[in-house]
C-alpha cells in the first residue's frame, strides 16, 4: 500500500478538515443549528412542510392553506433534488441535506469541469483545483437554490462534452445530462440566464467555427424541454394562467442612470444578499492585480491580439456584463425596454444575472493561481520559487474565508457563534434557533387544546411561516407572486394601520410578498427575535376585512392592549419550555 504522504497531501488534509469541521457542527446541534431566518426559515421552509403536512406535493387542482387558498401551483416542483429532500426527510434534516448537497454537487461539478479543461496538466494543478472546489462548494448562497448555483459547471461540462463528442452515442448522452439537468436547477434563478448564455454561444461559435454548431443549437431545446417539463407547474402559472399578480405592479426600483451604474459597480465589489459569494476579502483583489500584470505584460511586449483573447480577460468581461445587467434593471427606462419587447416577463428579475459571479469568480481565482503555477516553472530566481506557495496560500485563504467569514447565509458561522455566545456568556443570543423558530412543540399543545381543525388564521409578532410550518391554515404569508386581487383586499385589512406606519406602508404597496398584520406605530412586528418588545401592543386591524377572509383566530405573541375594543376574546395563553415564544391566541368571531 503507498504511504500517505502529508506534505505532498496537505490540501486532502486541509479541506478534509474543514469539511469535517462543518459536519460534526451540524451534527452536533441539529435542531440547534442557525440558519439564517430572513428569506430562508420564513419562506420555503415553511412552505414545503406545509405541503408535506397537507399531502400536497403531488396534488393538482388544489389550493395550498396560505393567503386564504391559493393554487398549490405557485410552490415548487416535486421535480427539483432539494424539494426531494423535504418531501422524504423530516423538518432539519431535510434542511440539512440541502445544505451537504449544495456543497458536494458544487465540489463534484468544479473539479469535473476542471478536469475536463486541464486534461494531463490535472494533476499537476490538483491542489489548487481541489481547494478552490471546496471553497466554491461552501460558498453561503441562498440555501433552497444553492444547489442551483453551485451546480453551474456541470452544465457548462456537458455543453463542453456535447461540442466536442465525437460519436452519436456520445452526443445522445451528453443531450441526456444537459435534459436532467432542471432537476438540479431553478428556471427563474438560473435556466432562463443559462438558455440567454446559450443563444449566445450559438453565435459566437458560428462566427468562430464558421459553420453553425447545430448540437450546441439543440441543446437549448433540450435544455428548454427539460425546465418545461420538471417545473410545468411554473410554466403553467407563467404561460397558462391570465390572473394579474403582484410582479406586475412591484416596485423594481428607479433609479437614476448613475445611481444604477453605482449599484453595479457595488455588485462588482461585493456581491449582495442572495449570492453573498465571500470574494471581496481575498479574490477580487488577487484577480485585478493579475488583470492588470498580465496586460501590461501584452502591452509591453506588443502581444495586444493575446489580451483579446486571454480568458482571464474574457471571463472578467462577463462578470462586468452580469453586474451592469443588476444594476441597469434599477434604471427604469432600461427596465421598460425588456417589459415591451417580452411582455410575459414583466416583472422578472432580470439582475439575477449577478448570480452567476459566484462561479466566474472562483474560476477567475482558478485561472489566476494555475497561472502563477505556470510561472513559477519557468525560473529559479526568488520571484519564481515564490509564486507556486503564494498561489497556494491564496486558495487556502480564501477557502478559510469563505468558511469563516459572516456572510448572510453562512449557517456554520452563526451556529458557532450562538453557541459559542451561549457557553462563554451563560446566556441566549437575541437569535432563535431552527427548533425555536418554528417551536413544534408549543403548537402541538396548543393546536391540541383549541381542538384546531383547519380554520383560517393570522400571526402577530411573528413570521406567519411559523403557522404555516405548523399546520396552520393562514389568511397572511410570505410568497413573490399572488393575485393583486389578494393584496387589494389585504390592503384594506391593514389600511387602519399603514396610517402610522409610512416605511411599512412603501415596504407593502411597493412589494407586497410579506402578507402580514402590520403595526400601527411602523414597528417591525414579525422581527424573529428571542425577546420581542414592541411599544405599541394595539393591534391595528380593520376587523370587518379581517372576517371577510373567514380568520376566526390570531396567534400572537404579543398580549392587545385594544383587544376588547375590536372584538378579540383570548381564548389562552401558552408556553413550552422548548420554545422563546409565549403565545396569546384570539378569537375573532368569526363562525
Amino acid at each position: 500500500m503507498k504511504k500517505f504522504e502529508f506534505k505532498k497531501n496537505w490540501y486532502i488534509i486541509f479541506t478534509g478538515a474543514l469539511l469535517a469541521l462543518q459536519t460534526a457542527v451540524f451534527l452536533i446541534f441539529r435542531g440547534e443549528s442557525y440558519p439564517q431566518i430572513h428569506d430562508n426559515l420564513d419562506l420555503f421552509m415553511a412552505h414545503y412542510e406545509m405541503l408535506k403536512k397537507g399531502n400536497l406535493w403531488f396534488s393538482h387542482n388544489v389550493n395550498a392553506p396560505i393567503l386564504h387558498g391559493i393554487s398549490r401551483d405557485l410552490f415548487g416542483s416535486e421535480f427539483n433534488l432539494y424539494n426531494l429532500f423535504y418531501i422524504i426527510l423530516p423538518g432539519f434534516w431535510a434542511y440539512f441535506a440541502g445544505y451537504a448537497s449544495k456543497i458536494a454537487i458544487g465540489i463534484i461539478s468544479f473539479i469535473l469541469l476542471s478536469k475536463d479543461i486541464y486534461k494531463d496538466k490535472y494533476k499537476s494543478y490538483k491542489p489548487l483545483i481541489i481547494v478552490v472546489s471546496v471553497a466554491y462548494g461552501m460558498i453561503p448562497v441562498f440555501p433552497t437554490y444553492g444547489i442551483a448555483f453551485t451546480s453551474v459547471p456541470l452544465i457548462i461540462l456537458f455543453l463542453r462534452k456535447l461540442y466536442y463528442a465525437g460519436s452519436t452515442k456520445q452526443k445522445l448522452l451528453c443531450y441526456l445530462a444537459i435534459f436532467l439537468y432542471p432537476l438540479l436547477s431553478y428556471f427563474s434563478y438560473h435556466g432562463f440566464f443559462i438558455l440567454c448564455y446559450m443563444v449566445v454561444a450559438v453565435i459566437i461559435l458560428w462566427i468562430k467555427d464558421k459553420r453553425f454548431p447545430l448540437s450546441i443549437f439543440v441543446s437549448i431545446v433540450v435544455l428548454s424541454l427539460g425546465y418545461v417539463l420538471f417545473e410545468y407547474r411554473l410554466f403553467g402559472a407563467m404561460l397558462f394562467n391570465d390572473t394579474v399578480t403582484i410582479r406586475t405592479t412591484m416596485d423594481h426600483g428607479d433609479l437614476s442612470l448613475p445611481a444604477a451604474l453605482a449599484t453595479a459597480f457595488s455588485e462588482f465589489v461585493n456581491a449582495s444578499f442572495h449570492s453573498e459569494d465571500s470574494h471581496t476579502y481575498v479574490v477580487l483583489g488577487v484577480v485585478l492585480a493579475a488583470i492588470v500584470c498580465i496586460n501590461i505584460s501584452y502591452i509591453k511586449n506588443k502581444e495586444y491580439e493575446k489580451i483579446l483573447h486571454e480568458p482571464i480577460n474574457l471571463l472578467m468581461l462577463w462578470v462586468i456584463f452580469n453586474v451592469l445587467i443588476f444594476g441597469l434593471y434599477q434604471y427604469e427606462p432600461f427596465r421598460h425596454l425588456f417589459e415591451l419587447l417580452v411582455p410575459p416577463l414583466t416583472g422578472f428579475e432580470f439582475a439575477r444575472t449577478a448570480y452567476f459571479n459566484t462561479f466566474l469568480w472562483y474560476a477567475l481565482l482558478l485561472l489566476v493561481c494555475t497561472r502563477m503555477y505556470d510561472f513559477a516553472k519557468k525560473g529559479s530566481d526568488t520571484i519564481h520559487r515564490l509564486m507556486l506557495p503564494l498561489a497556494n496560500i491564496i486558495v487556502v485563504l480564501a477557502a478559510v474565508v469563505v468558511m469563516f467569514m459572516p456572510q448572510v447565509y453562512n449557517d456554520f458561522y452563526y451556529t458557532c457563534y450562538n453557541q459559542a455566545y451561549k457557553i462563554l456568556r451563560h446566556k441566549d443570543t437575541s437569535t432563535v434557533n431552527y427548533n425555536e423558530f418554528y417551536s413544534t412543540s408549543l403548537f402541538d399543545k396548543i393546536i391540541d387544546d383549541i381542538d384546531y381543525n383547519g380554520e383560517w388564521s393570522a400571526a402577530y409578532g411573528m413570521h406567519p411561516a411559523v403557522l404555516n410550518y405548523n399546520g396552520i391554515a393562514t389568511v397572511d404569508g410570505y410568497l413573490g407572486m399572488y393575485a393583486q386581487d389578494y393584496k387589494e383586499t389585504w390592503t384594506k385589512v391593514i389600511e387602519p394601520a399603514l396610517e402610522g406606519s409610512p416605511s411599512l406602508k412603501s415596504y407593502f404597496l411597493g412589494w407586497g410578498a410579506r402578507v402580514s398584520l402590520y403595526s400601527g406605530s411602523d414597528e417591525n412586528t414579525y422581527a424573529p427575535l428571542r425577546n420581542l418588545e414592541l411599544t405599541d401592543t394595539r393591534l391595528i386591524v380593520n376587523m370587518d376585512e379581517l372576517k371577510k377572509l373567514d380568520c376566526k383566530y390570531i396567534f400572537s405573541r404579543i398580549e392587545f392592549s385594544n383587544a376588547t375594543e375590536i372584538g378579540l376574546k383570548l381564548i389562552g395563553t401558552y408556553t413550552d419550555e422548548s420554545s422563546p415564544y409565549t403565545i396569546f391566541v384570539y378569537d375573532t368571531g368569526c363562525n
